[in-house]
Protein backbone atom coordinates (compact mmCIF):
# COMPACT_ATOMS: atom_id res chain seq x y z
CA UNK A 1 0.00 0.00 0.00
CA UNK A 2 2.92 2.16 1.02
CA UNK A 3 4.40 1.59 -3.29
CA UNK A 4 1.11 2.51 -4.22
CA UNK A 5 0.89 5.79 -2.33
CA UNK A 6 4.44 6.52 -3.45
CA UNK A 7 3.43 6.36 -7.03
CA UNK A 8 0.11 8.03 -6.48
CA UNK A 9 1.66 11.04 -5.10
CA UNK A 10 4.30 11.07 -7.37
CA UNK A 11 1.74 11.46 -10.02
CA UNK A 12 0.89 14.60 -9.29
CA UNK A 13 3.71 16.06 -7.50
CA UNK A 14 5.96 15.43 -10.43
CA UNK A 15 3.62 17.76 -12.95
CA UNK A 16 3.42 20.21 -10.29
CA UNK A 17 7.29 20.28 -10.39
CA UNK A 18 7.47 20.32 -13.93
CA UNK A 19 4.56 23.14 -14.49
CA UNK A 20 6.94 25.14 -11.86
CA UNK A 21 9.69 24.87 -13.26
CA UNK A 22 8.38 26.04 -16.40
CA UNK A 23 7.06 29.29 -14.70
CA UNK A 24 10.60 29.98 -13.39
CA UNK A 25 12.53 29.82 -16.64
CA UNK A 26 9.34 31.77 -18.27
CA UNK A 27 9.67 34.65 -16.02
CA UNK A 28 13.86 34.25 -16.33
CA UNK A 29 13.20 34.40 -19.97
CA UNK A 30 11.64 38.38 -19.25
CA UNK A 31 11.07 40.29 -21.60
CA UNK A 32 10.09 37.60 -24.62
CA UNK A 33 8.00 40.51 -26.50
CA UNK A 34 7.45 44.36 -26.77
CA UNK A 35 7.02 46.67 -23.55
CA UNK A 36 4.26 49.27 -23.81
CA UNK A 37 4.90 52.13 -21.79
CA UNK A 38 2.49 54.37 -21.30
CA UNK A 39 2.80 58.21 -21.17
CA UNK A 40 -0.08 60.28 -20.22
CA UNK A 41 0.39 63.41 -22.02
CA UNK A 42 0.27 64.55 -25.70
CA UNK A 43 3.79 63.46 -27.78
CA UNK A 44 5.66 66.53 -28.13
CA UNK A 45 5.10 67.48 -24.55
CA UNK A 46 7.23 67.73 -21.47
CA UNK A 47 7.03 64.41 -20.13
CA UNK A 48 7.10 62.97 -23.72
CA UNK A 49 10.71 63.92 -24.70
CA UNK A 50 12.00 62.88 -21.68
CA UNK A 51 10.36 59.00 -21.94
CA UNK A 52 11.74 58.94 -25.55
CA UNK A 53 14.84 58.98 -25.39
CA UNK A 54 15.05 56.64 -22.17
CA UNK A 55 12.82 54.49 -24.37
CA UNK A 56 15.76 54.02 -26.86
CA UNK A 57 18.46 53.13 -24.52
CA UNK A 58 15.76 50.50 -22.28
CA UNK A 59 15.51 49.04 -25.70
CA UNK A 60 19.11 47.97 -26.24
CA UNK A 61 19.24 47.02 -22.53
CA UNK A 62 16.32 44.64 -23.02
CA UNK A 63 16.50 43.44 -26.00
CA UNK A 64 13.09 43.97 -26.81
CA UNK A 65 11.22 47.11 -28.76
CA UNK A 66 9.87 50.01 -26.04
CA UNK A 67 6.85 51.30 -27.57
CA UNK A 68 5.71 54.73 -26.22
CA UNK A 69 1.81 54.55 -26.35
CA UNK A 70 0.86 58.69 -25.27
CA UNK A 71 -2.86 58.24 -23.79
CA UNK A 72 -3.53 61.73 -23.19
CA UNK A 73 -6.63 63.59 -21.11
CA UNK A 74 -8.04 64.77 -18.04
CA UNK A 75 -4.42 65.99 -16.47
CA UNK A 76 -3.09 62.50 -17.22
CA UNK A 77 -5.33 60.30 -15.64
CA UNK A 78 -6.30 58.76 -18.81
CA UNK A 79 -3.48 57.20 -19.33
CA UNK A 80 -2.75 56.61 -14.92
CA UNK A 81 -6.24 54.53 -15.45
CA UNK A 82 -5.05 52.49 -18.55
CA UNK A 83 -1.66 51.82 -16.67
CA UNK A 84 -3.16 51.05 -13.35
CA UNK A 85 -6.12 47.80 -15.45
CA UNK A 86 -2.98 46.73 -17.31
CA UNK A 87 -1.86 42.93 -16.70
CA UNK A 88 0.95 43.00 -13.78
CA UNK A 89 3.73 40.82 -16.12
CA UNK A 90 5.55 44.14 -16.88
CA UNK A 91 4.62 43.86 -20.42
CA UNK A 92 2.92 47.66 -19.79
CA UNK A 93 4.93 50.00 -17.78
CA UNK A 94 3.83 53.44 -16.49
CA UNK A 95 5.71 56.58 -17.50
CA UNK A 96 4.80 58.53 -14.45
CA UNK A 97 5.45 61.98 -12.92
CA UNK A 98 4.37 64.08 -9.72
CA UNK A 99 0.81 65.27 -10.82
CA UNK A 100 -0.43 61.26 -9.40
CA UNK A 101 -0.25 62.63 -5.81
CA UNK A 102 -1.77 66.30 -7.03
CA UNK A 103 -4.79 64.87 -9.02
CA UNK A 104 -5.52 62.31 -6.39
CA UNK A 105 -6.06 64.97 -3.67
CA UNK A 106 -7.80 67.32 -6.12
CA UNK A 107 -10.60 64.68 -6.52
CA UNK A 108 -9.95 64.14 -10.36
CA UNK A 109 -9.19 60.02 -9.99
CA UNK A 110 -10.08 57.77 -7.28
CA UNK A 111 -6.21 55.88 -8.48
CA UNK A 112 -4.01 56.05 -5.17
CA UNK A 113 -0.61 55.41 -6.08
CA UNK A 114 0.79 53.17 -3.62
CA UNK A 115 -2.81 51.04 -4.13
CA UNK A 116 -2.42 50.58 -8.20
CA UNK A 117 1.40 50.59 -8.68
CA UNK A 118 4.76 49.21 -7.67
CA UNK A 119 7.91 51.64 -8.50
CA UNK A 120 10.69 50.75 -10.91
CA UNK A 121 12.93 53.84 -11.05
CA UNK A 122 12.98 57.41 -10.75
CA UNK A 123 14.82 59.40 -13.91
CA UNK A 124 14.59 62.78 -13.66
CA UNK A 125 14.11 65.75 -11.97
CA UNK A 126 12.51 69.26 -13.94
CA UNK A 127 12.55 72.61 -11.80
CA UNK A 128 9.53 74.71 -13.49
CA UNK A 129 10.10 78.51 -15.09
CA UNK A 130 7.00 81.04 -14.65
CA UNK A 131 6.96 81.35 -18.45
CA UNK A 132 4.87 84.62 -20.57
CA UNK A 133 3.73 85.53 -23.44
CA UNK A 134 5.40 88.25 -26.18
CA UNK A 135 2.39 90.15 -25.44
CA UNK A 136 2.21 90.65 -21.66
CA UNK A 137 3.53 94.13 -20.50
CA UNK A 138 5.62 92.20 -17.81
CA UNK A 139 9.30 91.80 -18.22
CA UNK A 140 10.32 90.92 -14.79
CA UNK A 141 8.52 88.63 -12.22
CA UNK A 142 7.97 91.84 -9.86
CA UNK A 143 6.13 93.95 -12.84
CA UNK A 144 4.20 90.63 -12.91
CA UNK A 145 3.52 90.39 -9.02
CA UNK A 146 2.97 94.51 -9.01
CA UNK A 147 0.14 94.32 -11.88
CA UNK A 148 -1.81 91.10 -10.30
CA UNK A 149 -2.19 92.98 -7.20
CA UNK A 150 -4.14 95.67 -8.59
CA UNK A 151 -6.27 93.55 -10.38
CA UNK A 152 -6.45 90.10 -8.90
CA UNK A 153 -8.26 87.13 -10.29
CA UNK A 154 -7.55 88.56 -13.97
CA UNK A 155 -4.16 87.50 -15.51
CA UNK A 156 -4.68 84.03 -16.58
CA UNK A 157 -2.36 81.07 -16.10
CA UNK A 158 -2.86 78.09 -18.04
CA UNK A 159 -2.53 74.86 -16.49
CA UNK A 160 -3.73 71.33 -16.27
CA UNK A 161 -5.75 71.56 -13.26
CA UNK A 162 -5.14 69.58 -10.61
CA UNK A 163 -1.80 68.92 -11.80
CA UNK A 164 1.74 69.92 -11.46
CA UNK A 165 1.29 73.09 -13.91
CA UNK A 166 -1.47 74.69 -11.54
CA UNK A 167 0.67 73.82 -8.49
CA UNK A 168 3.98 75.56 -9.46
CA UNK A 169 2.33 78.47 -10.28
CA UNK A 170 -0.02 78.53 -6.99
CA UNK A 171 2.18 77.87 -4.86
CA UNK A 172 4.54 80.91 -6.32
CA UNK A 173 1.27 83.37 -6.17
CA UNK A 174 0.87 82.67 -2.91
CA UNK A 175 4.12 83.55 -1.56
CA UNK A 176 3.72 86.41 -3.87
CA UNK A 177 0.06 87.12 -2.41
CA UNK A 178 -1.44 86.99 -5.32
CA UNK A 179 -4.40 85.46 -7.53
CA UNK A 180 -4.40 84.41 -10.63
CA UNK A 181 -6.97 82.94 -12.99
CA UNK A 182 -6.39 78.91 -14.19
CA UNK A 183 -7.40 78.18 -17.96
CA UNK A 184 -7.72 74.82 -18.20
CA UNK A 185 -5.08 72.71 -21.08
CA UNK A 186 -3.84 69.46 -20.98
CA UNK A 187 -0.57 69.10 -21.41
CA UNK A 188 2.22 71.14 -21.68
CA UNK A 189 1.87 70.90 -26.10
CA UNK A 190 -1.44 72.64 -25.77
CA UNK A 191 -0.25 75.21 -23.07
CA UNK A 192 2.64 75.80 -24.76
CA UNK A 193 0.49 76.79 -28.26
CA UNK A 194 -2.36 78.78 -26.41
CA UNK A 195 0.69 81.17 -24.27
CA UNK A 196 2.00 81.54 -27.67
CA UNK A 197 -0.95 82.91 -29.36
CA UNK A 198 -1.87 85.38 -26.50
CA UNK A 199 -4.83 83.35 -25.20
CA UNK A 200 -3.76 83.10 -21.65
CA UNK A 201 -0.71 85.59 -19.75
CA UNK A 202 1.16 82.82 -17.88
CA UNK A 203 2.58 79.20 -18.17
CA UNK A 204 4.64 76.86 -16.41
CA UNK A 205 7.48 75.93 -18.54
CA UNK A 206 11.01 75.06 -18.60
CA UNK A 207 14.32 75.02 -21.21
CA UNK A 208 12.72 73.16 -23.57
CA UNK A 209 11.17 76.98 -24.41
CA UNK A 210 14.38 78.65 -24.70
CA UNK A 211 14.59 79.31 -28.06
CA UNK A 212 11.07 80.65 -27.78
CA UNK A 213 12.53 82.93 -25.70
CA UNK A 214 15.39 84.12 -27.79
CA UNK A 215 13.19 84.80 -30.68
CA UNK A 216 11.45 86.73 -28.58
CA UNK A 217 7.98 84.76 -28.51
CA UNK A 218 7.57 84.16 -24.77
CA UNK A 219 9.68 85.15 -21.85
CA UNK A 220 10.90 83.35 -18.61
CA UNK A 221 10.33 85.38 -15.29
CA UNK A 222 11.50 82.81 -12.66
CA UNK A 223 13.08 79.72 -12.13
CA UNK A 224 11.93 78.01 -9.55
CA UNK A 225 14.87 75.75 -8.81
CA UNK A 226 17.00 76.07 -6.10
CA UNK A 227 20.21 77.93 -7.62
CA UNK A 228 20.34 79.12 -11.47
CA UNK A 229 20.34 76.19 -13.81
CA UNK A 230 22.84 75.82 -17.13
CA UNK A 231 20.56 77.27 -19.67
CA UNK A 232 18.64 79.56 -17.53
CA UNK A 233 21.99 81.48 -16.27
CA UNK A 234 20.04 84.69 -16.82
CA UNK A 235 17.02 84.12 -15.50
CA UNK A 236 16.70 84.64 -11.69
CA UNK A 237 15.19 82.04 -8.79
CA UNK A 238 12.37 82.99 -6.99
CA UNK A 239 14.17 82.21 -3.48
CA UNK A 240 17.18 85.02 -5.12
CA UNK A 241 13.55 87.25 -5.41
CA UNK A 242 13.06 87.01 -2.11
CA UNK A 243 10.34 83.95 -2.35
CA UNK A 244 11.03 80.64 -0.23
CA UNK A 245 9.46 79.14 -2.99
CA UNK A 246 11.25 76.08 -5.35
CA UNK A 247 8.95 73.50 -7.46
CA UNK A 248 10.64 70.52 -9.71
CA UNK A 249 8.59 67.82 -11.31
CA UNK A 250 10.06 64.27 -11.13
CA UNK A 251 9.42 61.46 -13.28
CA UNK A 252 9.90 57.92 -13.49
CA UNK A 253 8.73 54.23 -14.03
CA UNK A 254 5.98 52.16 -12.67
CA UNK A 255 4.07 48.95 -12.91
CA UNK A 256 0.86 47.59 -11.95
CA UNK A 257 0.60 46.45 -8.33
CA UNK A 258 1.52 42.54 -8.64
CA UNK A 259 3.92 42.55 -10.94
CA UNK A 260 6.92 40.16 -10.14
CA UNK A 261 10.02 41.16 -8.07
CA UNK A 262 11.95 39.28 -10.53
CA UNK A 263 10.01 41.11 -13.50
CA UNK A 264 10.95 44.81 -11.46
CA UNK A 265 14.31 44.12 -11.26
CA UNK A 266 15.00 43.00 -14.59
CA UNK A 267 13.41 46.71 -15.94
CA UNK A 268 15.47 49.00 -13.07
CA UNK A 269 19.12 47.03 -13.89
CA UNK A 270 17.88 48.26 -17.37
CA UNK A 271 16.94 51.95 -16.21
CA UNK A 272 20.10 52.26 -14.07
CA UNK A 273 22.41 51.44 -16.80
CA UNK A 274 19.60 53.50 -19.50
CA UNK A 275 19.89 56.84 -17.14
CA UNK A 276 24.56 56.35 -16.66
CA UNK A 277 24.39 56.59 -20.58
CA UNK A 278 25.86 59.97 -21.70
CA UNK A 279 23.17 60.29 -24.55
CA UNK A 280 20.54 60.23 -22.05
CA UNK A 281 22.63 63.16 -19.94
CA UNK A 282 22.52 65.25 -23.18
CA UNK A 283 18.88 64.70 -24.10
CA UNK A 284 18.56 65.48 -20.60
CA UNK A 285 20.16 69.00 -20.47
CA UNK A 286 18.82 70.01 -23.71
CA UNK A 287 15.67 69.94 -21.66
CA UNK A 288 16.20 71.87 -18.49
CA UNK A 289 16.08 68.54 -16.62
CA UNK A 290 18.65 66.62 -14.02
CA UNK A 291 18.92 63.27 -14.51
CA UNK A 292 17.81 61.49 -11.08
CA UNK A 293 17.99 57.91 -10.91
CA UNK A 294 16.76 56.29 -7.69
CA UNK A 295 16.03 52.34 -7.50
CA UNK A 296 12.97 50.86 -6.60
CA UNK A 297 13.52 51.51 -2.71
CA UNK A 298 14.10 55.35 -3.23
CA UNK A 299 11.61 56.15 -5.48
CA UNK A 300 9.33 54.23 -3.26
CA UNK A 301 10.44 56.94 -0.39
CA UNK A 302 10.77 59.58 -3.09
CA UNK A 303 7.18 59.08 -3.57
CA UNK A 304 5.97 58.66 0.02
CA UNK A 305 7.66 61.80 0.94
CA UNK A 306 5.55 63.81 -2.44
CA UNK A 307 2.80 62.25 -1.30
CA UNK A 308 2.86 63.61 2.05
CA UNK A 309 4.12 66.90 0.48
CA UNK A 310 1.55 67.35 -2.19
CA UNK A 311 -1.24 66.91 0.51
CA UNK A 312 -0.14 69.69 2.72
CA UNK A 313 0.09 71.84 -0.72
CA UNK A 314 -3.43 71.05 -1.38
CA UNK A 315 -4.77 71.82 1.45
CA UNK A 316 -2.86 74.84 1.36
CA UNK A 317 -3.86 75.99 -1.52
CA UNK A 318 -7.56 75.10 -0.72
CA UNK A 319 -7.60 72.40 -3.70
CA UNK A 320 -7.84 69.36 -1.12
CA UNK A 321 -11.07 67.32 -2.18
CA UNK A 322 -9.58 64.14 -0.95
CA UNK A 323 -7.70 62.56 1.94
Amino acid sequence: MSNNLTKSALKWVLPAAVALALTGAARAEYPERAIKLIVPWAAGGDTDVIFRPLANLLQKELKQPVVIANVGGASGTVGEREAAGAAPDGYTVFGSHDFIHSVYFGGMTDIKYSDAFMPVCMVSSTPSVITVGSKTPWKTFKELVDDAKKRPGQITVGASLGSTSQYSIALAAKAAGVKFKYVPYDGTAKRMTALLGGNIDIGDSNLTQKSKVEAGLLRFLANMSEKRTPGLENVPTLKELGYNVTYAVSRGMMVPKGTPAAVIAKLNDACAKATKDPEYAKAMALQGTDVDYRDPKGYAEYLKQADKDTKEVARDLGLLKRE
